[in-house]
Parts: C-alpha cells; sequence; structure tokens
C-alpha cells in the first residue's frame, strides 16, 4: 500500500530526477522516430499517452512484454485506490515523483524500459494522475491488434465458468463477432437486473434481464390501462 509518508522515505533513496528526464526524452525519442499505425484511433490526453506506448513498444520489439508491465500496472492501481488519490496530487515534489516513479516500478514489478519511460513522461510532465486512463486505453490498443472483441455479460449474481464458457461459445458462432476475430468476456455483477443477463458485445447490446422484462410489462399494462 501507498501512503504519502512511504513515498517521502522513499525519495531518499530514489533515482535522481535527472534520470526521470533522460527515460522521458528517450520514451518520446522512440515514439516519434518512425511511423506506426495504431490498430484504433483514440482520444483524450490519456489516449495519445497510450498511443504514444504502443508506438514505442512496436518499434522496439516489446508490446508483449510491455502490455504485461500495463497489466501489472493496472491490477496494481485497482487494489490500492489511495494510490491514486497520490498520483494525482497536485503539490508532488520532483523527489515525491521519482520516488513514486520508482515504487510503481517495483511494486508491480515492471523491467521494461518502454513501460519505465512512460511513468518517467508522466511524471516530468505532471501528469501521473492519468495513469489509470493510459493504463486502460493501452487495454484497448491490445484488444484491437489482438483482434478481440469485448463481452460484457452483466448478472444479478457472479456467473461461474461453465457458464461463461457456454456463452462464449454461442456468441463466438454468431454473428455478432467479426470471422478471425476472438471474445474477450468480462462479467459484471448488478444486482438491480433482479435475474437474467445482459449481454454487450462490440456494440450491441442484448437485454434479457428480469429488470427489462418488468420495464416491458409495466409499460404494456400503461398503455392497455
Amino acid at each position: 500500500m501507498f501512503s504519502r509518508q512511504a513515498v517521502l522515505r522513499a525519495a531518499r533513496s530514489a533515482a535522481p530526477q535527472r534520470a526521470i528526464q533522460a527515460q522521458a526524452r528517450t520514451y518520446a525519442a522512440a515514439a516519434s522516430n518512425e511511423k506506426v499505425k495504431a490498430p484504433v484511433s483514440l482520444f483524450g490526453l490519456d489516449g495519445t499517452y497510450a498511443t504514444a506506448l504502443y508506438t514505442a513498444a512496436v518499434k522496439t520489439s516489446s508490446l508483449e512484454p510491455t502490455a504485461k508491465g500495463v497489466t501489472s500496472l493496472a491490477n496494481l492501481l485497482a487494489k490500492d485506490p489511495k494510490l491514486v488519490g497520490i498520483l494525482e496530487a497536485p503539490t508532488l515534489s520532483a523527489a515525491d515523483k521519482s520516488a513514486i516513479v520508482s515504487e510503481l516500478t517495483k511494486s508491480a514489478g515492471v523491467s521494461g524500459e518502454t513501460v519505465k519511460n512512460l511513468l518517467a513522461a508522466l511524471a516530468e510532465n505532471n501528469r501521473l494522475g492519468l495513469l489509470p486512463g493510459v493504463c486502460a486505453k493501452f487495454g484497448e490498443l491490445m484488444s484491437a491488434a489482438r483482434g478481440e472483441v469485448e463481452m460484457v455479460v452483466t448478472s444479478a449474481q457472479p456467473l461461474d465458468n461453465k457458464t461463461l464458457n457456454r456463452l462464449e461459445s454461442a456468441v463466438s458462432k454468431s454473428s455478432y463477432v467479426g470471422e478471425g476475430k476472438k471474445l474477450k468476456v468480462k462479467n459484471q455483477v448488478n444486482p438491480d437486473i433482479i435475474g437474467g443477463l445482459i449481454v454487450e458485445v462490440g456494440e450491441r447490446t442484448i437485454d434479457l434481464s428480469v429488470s427489462a422484462k418488468l420495464a416491458k410489462m409495466n409499460k404494456l399494462l400503461t398503455d392497455t390501462l
């Protein structure tokens, strides 16, 4: 877990700010020397950083290791909400930012230079608060590059793997998934749907929830009366 005190203590042994600046310049150079077309266009500043990271990873032939490092960072941020607050703090000193980069690298087990350079670039530009969004949007780039189509299955209670595998098999054979595409299945829990399922594939939605059926029934009764 991260705390302001832990960050400040780590600052005493963290790499100098000059090292962060050097890494940031290396990251920027790797992302700009040669043209690489991203699989999808992203918007927003976090999308710009994610695209630059993807470009740098392709040029250095380190796409999969980079994706692994970004996933580790995303998991770390998801487990520690306080860390996100620290990253967004507007009063971080150069020493604080250097310490944060060092601790993030260590805690997430990041070894690839592309991810290290991304963290350095975010720190130098006072953009560490963008890291959660950068991780999410880099995930979108990787899904597109791998030919994945996300299927989000919303249920009132968590679904077991057997049920999710059956849904994946059925939807994979449908027109909802393009030829040569792979499904990436995610189960979301929302007790408000009462029962049944809501299946979202790309931009399409199949609402088989009990709450939707009740809403239709109520509308029918209201219109009749």
